[in-house]
């Protein structure tokens, strides 16, 4: 019969205690930057979600031919300020909706005949007023429009 030493063949009790210690404090670690992640997630979309909104309405009133006064697509007349909203798939309405999830804020600013200067902003949740109130994001840019 054989006997033989079971210490060297085992753990022991404090170190299995001390592993378990440690990895329960890396994952309460990671559990605790989960929500950080998704909310910087969240941000990342919407200003990503904004910027494009901002894009689309640029790029409406630049090829607005320069006989017209209104654009084509989303019927913003030149010198006239605006508010539209858009949903989260960036389809626009001139009111608010239960589905809106943007505010766009155009600002015309006045300037010599031919040249005109849009102060862009677009903010959300779309129900909060930016004037009044700070809106959880927003995104904002001012555009130069040549209509000679």
């Amino acid at each position: 019969m054989k006997s033989g030493d079971s210490r060297t063949a085992a753990f022991s009790l404090v170190e299995l205690v001390l592993a378990l210690g440690i990895v329960a404090f890396c994952l309460f670690a990671v559990f605790g930057l989960m929500p950080v992640g998704m909310q910087t997630n969240r941000n990342a979309t919407s200003q990503t979600a904004a910027t494009n909104i901002i894009a689309a309405i640029v790029a409406d009133l630049r090829t607005t031919p320069a006989a017209a006064t209104t654009s084509p697509q989303f019927a913003i007349t030149f010198g006239t300020d605006k508010t539209l909203y858009f949903d989260v798939s960036g389809q626009a309405s001139i009111s608010l909706s239960p589905d809106s999830r943007y505010q766009l804020n155009i600002k015309w600013n006045s300037a010599p005949t031919g040249l005109h200067y849009a102060d862009l902003k677009v903010t959300w949740p779309a129900p909060v007023d930016p004037a009044t109130t700070t809106p959880s994001g927003s995104v904002e840019i001012l555009a130069a429009f040549d209509r000679n």
